[in-house]
């Protein structure tokens, strides 16, 4: 919408060239309703990503917040089976229904629609972009505080088709402590930037490994990076979270909602 032309909506304007022109997002289906949106990136693939969506949405979730999550890696789903969900999305002709877990996290993704989980998705970026919008706009989502936007690594078709059809409030960057990883990261901050999304804050996954024995913390992938990348682009919230095998034990079995988040209160409570 141009202030300048004064119309009320880029809907129909035929000004192309208009500078102020902005992408329309898309509604959510009547009856639903969102408060914010934050969407959970990265850079690349194998930091963890999934896996510190799933502790914000437990910690989110131990608050008292209604909290659902939208798994827009199409193509490498790892949500479901995070929070052991068996059962399948179901659909009464005119939308979906998320599964939920077992505390009440509501879930969507290509998994829960799949015959078997382990089916390869052989598609198109048209066509993932487009099951990724309809997962916005054909999900009956309900009342959420929060809805997660887990996105695939990267800075292609799906963080784009998210940034402009979804109204996201804000990001959380995870990395891993590596330079090269900070590097590819940085990436995606720069990407965030030009969508005008707001950080809110890092993720550094895998800093470090305290020994169960001798209490020493070791720092198996190198010295830590987040600060200078955070300082860098004037990001505040940051957060490293250790290498835990209780952590991976749960994951295993499909307990994400058992995670222990302690590690993660003053970050989330500055979301």
């Amino acid at each position: 919408m141009s202030e300048e032309c004064g119309k009320s909506s880029c809907a129909g304007c035929g000004e192309s060239g208009c500078s102020a022109r902005r992408i329309e997002k898309e509604a959510l289906r009547e009856g639903s309703s969102v408060k914010r949106v934050i969407g959970v990136i990265s850079g690349k693939g194998g930091v963890g990503k999934s896996t510190v969506t799933a502790m914000i949405a437990a910690a989110l979730v131990s608050k008292g917040e209604k909290v659902g999550i939208l798994d827009a890696d199409i193509t490498g789903p790892s949500i479901p089976r995070l929070f052991g969900i068996k059962d399948k999305a179901e659909s009464d002709g005119e939308c979906v229904y998320p599964v939920r877990s077992k505390k009440g996290i509501e879930i969507m993704s290509i998994n829960l629609l799949l015959e078997e989980e382990t089916a390869p998705v052989i598609w198109r970026g048209p066509v993932i972009s487009g099951t990724v919008k309809q997962f916005w706009t054909e999900v009956a989502w309900g009342e959420l505080d929060t809805l997660l936007v887990d996105m695939p690594p990267g800075t292609g078709d799906v963080p784009l088709t998210v940034f402009q059809s979804i109204p996201v409030d804000g990001l959380i960057v995870v990395t891993t402590p590596q330079e090269l990883v900070g590097m590819i990261v940085s990436k995606a901050v720069n990407m965030a930037e030009m969508m005008n999304v707001p950080i809110l804050g890092m993720v550094e996954n895998m800093a470090y490994f305290k020994c169960p024995d001798c209490g020493k913390v070791h720092e198996i992938f190198g010295s830590s990076s987040i600060g200078a990348v955070a300082e860098s682009f004037g990001i505040g919230n940051v957060c490293r979270l250790g290498m835990d095998p209780e952590r991976a034990r749960l994951c295993d079995l499909g307990k994400a909602d058992e995670f222990d988040t302690a590690e993660m209160e003053s970050f989330i409570n500055s979301l």
